[in-house]
């Protein structure tokens, strides 16, 4: 019966990571019903359908507007942090470290998440709590930035270029509303595409002739696509891989955050909150290689060591996912597989920042 079990569970992968590489051109984008004239996504993800709100459409102007004020330090109470002081372009949109501080000195319980394709996260931070960009971005400017965002509003309104760019891109004075939305604008445009693996040949006789193509056999045959599904590398669901399980208090994410939802509606604990317990989103490995340390806890330094995390089958708990178990590959496997990995890395160039205003 095992056998059986195992054999099915081959042929699905099998399948899932022939459909994932067809989806590269068979998804029909939605860019290019909201703002795709202002921007479309670079190659590998032009064909991902984006959710864009109503009252946000991207823009040229607000996208330029966002960008002024994602490096600006005078968003933050402290007028020390901007929204780069997390998340810095060099690093894989990440700040480098396991944990970070917010803007009182208190330290953050969860690693910082990379910027590369939120666009395409409906539920966003490690557990998902945030429905949506412009949600998520006005909670971690008020917490981790300390921000009274009407207060920075009047500030900026004194300041005569945003006073401008605000009229040109909203019509109107700022808000704190219109500048979580020109962030929003803005950070839909960070993106880890056109990378090697964008660039590689897709037919299956030449991907075997390169360490990539190679690297993503063993990467789809190993399970790895059933989660990192291609083209974003994520599925955007959550899982339970049992890290910070072995501590003697586990975070529960997604889990604990949808049984607080259901107490707070007098509904009762149901069995997928139950499962959940302890998962967290999937990370896409687009610029996996820049955006160290890894996981949710940020506890694992290199992508090398996150991959034997991930190839012993994570950490065992009543609530691992199923989905999850050893793998055991050769040497020369693991090399292509890296490679592969590797090969999801967009240039790094240095990023050029606006001149303040």
């Amino acid at each position: 019966m095992n056998r059986v079990v195992g054999l099915i569970l081959t042929v699905a992968l099998l399948l899932v990571a022939m459909v994932t590489v067809a989806s590269r051109r068979s998804v029909v984008s939605a860019a290019g019903q909201q703002g795709a004239r202002a921007f479309t996504p670079p190659r590998g993800l032009d064909k991902v359908p984006m959710t864009v709100p109503d009252d946000n459409a991207m823009t040229a102007d607000r996208i330029a507007l966002g960008k002024q004020l994602f490096f600006d330090l005078r968003l933050s109470r402290t007028k020390k942090m901007s929204c780069e002081t997390c998340h810095v372009p060099e690093k894989g949109w990440t700040d480098g470290l396991a944990l970070s501080p917010r803007h009182d000195g208190s330290m953050n319980t969860r690693h910082t998440p990379t910027l590369y394709g939120v666009a395409f996260y409906p539920d966003l931070y490690w557990d998902g709590r945030a429905r949506g960009l412009e949600t998520q971005i006005l909670a971690a400017w008020r917490g981790q930035m300390g921000a009274d965002p009407d207060a920075i509003a009047k500030e900026l309104a004194d300041v005569a270029p945003y006073a401008a760019a605000f009229q040109k891109a909203y019509e109107g004075a700022p808000t704190g509303d219109r500048i979580v939305k020109a962030l929003a604008s803005f950070v839909r445009t960070i993106h880890a595409g056109d990378t090697p693996w964008d660039r590689a040949p897709q037919e299956a006789a030449a991907a075997k002739k390169t360490a990539i193509g190679r690297g993503f056999q063993v990467f789809s045959t190993n399970g790895c696509v059933v989660c990192h599904t291609a083209p974003l590398f994520s599925d955007t669901q959550f899982h339970n891989i049992g890290i910070g399980a072995d501590k003697p208090t586990p975070d529960m994410g997604r889990g604990r955050i949808l049984a607080e939802a259901a107490a707070k509606s007098s509904q009762p604990v149901t069995p997928e909150m139950e499962r959940l317990m302890g998962a967290f989103k999937t990370p896409s490995l687009r610029g996996a290689a820049l955006s160290g340390p890894y996981f949710h806890d940020g506890g694992v330094k290199t992508l090398d060591e996150a991959v034997d995390v991930m190839l012993k089958g994570g950490i065992d708990n009543k609530t691992k996912d199923v989905l999850l178990t050893p793998r055991t590959i050769t040497a020369d496997e693991r090399r292509d597989l890296m490679a592969f990995l590797q090969a999801l890395t967009p240039d790094n160039k240095p990023y050029p920042r606006p001149k303040p205003w």
